[in-house]
């Protein structure tokens, strides 16, 4: 499937709901009311493995103030995440090498 040039962030949240899914996980929307700057997705992969996920699109793409606050706190408690860019960012993700 030919990918824009720059594509929008949707676009990158459904390749990676897409992807996530042929290998046999489910990319979760997290929905937090009320509460912004929270991550996109909750990514559960077998064996255990979950990962949370910010997608932006490849260029200017940028994360709020509240997106870094939120950021360090996850990553401060040892949960992996993950800032999804574009496919290779994806490949990063589920532990593939580009083009594999």
């Amino acid at each position: 499937m030919p990918v824009k040039r720059n594509p929008r962030e949707c676009t990158i949240e459904e390749e990676l709901v897409r992807r996530v899914a042929a290998e046999g996980g489910i990319a979760l929307k997290v929905v937090t009311p009320g509460r912004r700057g929270f991550v996109d997705r909750l990514v559960l992969m077998p064996g255990g493995k979950a990962i949370m996920a910010e997608c932006k699109r490849p260029r200017g793409g940028r994360l709020s103030l509240h997106q870094i606050v939120y950021h360090r706190r996850i990553e401060a408690l040892g949960v992996v995440l993950a800032l999804i860019k574009n496919s290779e960012d994806i490949d990063a993700l589920l532990g593939r090498k580009s083009g594999e």
